[in-house]
């Protein structure tokens, strides 16, 4: 069996890490670069980096942050919020992450996901996906809905159906954030994560909701995810990146340990 992946993510608005709960009330709490490193140093297998305002203010994404994590950081790292084009897509690759997320601009543009997959490789390409749940409907047959501009505004998409769609066009992972669960530390939503984790080839990230290692446990024994992301508990200090690792082992999920 292949190893689960511990993810880290990064909220980042005006330069600093940025935490919140439902994506509201958000706090500054460190430096990027910073708060990176010393994840690394800790065992994490990835990183996940996201202007959380960058899409709502019409802006670039911060690429001058993107190279100090490049120059720092030595493990694989995506990059989220701003992104207009194909055009943005490659200065944040050519500034040094692996993998570019898009979330709202997908949804309002499908066709970005194509263009990406076969410009810079469906490796390159994750799609970030915020659901909430609803209640089943002709609309919403899975019951969940996908929701962008960090939960904001709600679309006509249905969860399950965009993430098929969003595998055929050529995404290569999808990130997908629990709107109901996030912040809330009171574990992952483990119905959405199962629904899409099966519905779909590619690999699954689990994030929204982590508050304890025994959440990880969970959601990786009980659904198909591949990886599972935290934040609050790591960047709040209670948990780290090497204790969940090694409740991960202990509870029988391979994750990687030689760090």
């Amino acid at each position: 069996m292949l190893n689960k992946r511990l993810i880290v993510c990064l909220d980042v608005r005006n330069k600093k890490v940025t935490k919140g709960i439902k994506f509201k009330g958000n706090v500054d709490i460190g430096d990027p670069v910073d708060m990176a490193c010393q994840y690394v140093n800790d065992g994490v297998d990835e990183l996940v980096f996201y202007d959380i305002t960058a899409s709502a203010e019409k802006r670039p994404i911060d690429l001058d942050m993107v190279r100090d994590v490049a120059k720092n950081v030595f493990i694989p790292f995506s990059v989220g919020g701003g992104i207009r084009n194909v055009e943005d897509m490659r200065d944040v690759l050519l500034a040094g992450a692996e993998k570019v997320s898009v979330n709202s601009l997908a949804v309002r543009d499908p066709q970005i996901i194509n263009q990406g997959a076969v410009l810079f490789g469906k490796q390159c390409i994750v799609l970030g996906m915020d659901a909430q749940k609803v209640e089943k409907s002709d609309a919403f047959p899975s019951g969940y809905q996908v929701v962008i501009h960090g939960g904001r505004t709600e679309t006509e998409k249905d969860a399950l159906a965009w993430a098929q769609e969003a595998e055929q066009r050529g995404a290569g992972e999808i990130c997908l954030n629990s709107i109901d669960a996030d912040g809330m530390k009171s574990g992952y939503d483990l119905e959405l994560t199962q629904l899409i984790s099966s519905g779909v080839q590619i690999p699954v990230i689990a994030s929204g909701g982590a508050g304890e290692s025994s959440h990880l446990v969970d959601v990786l024994s009980q659904t198909h995810a591949e990886a599972a992301l935290v934040a609050s508990m790591v960047h709040y200090g209670t948990h780290t990146c090497s204790s969940i690792k090694e409740d991960l082992n202990k509870a029988e999920i391979p994750v990687r340990m030689d760090w």
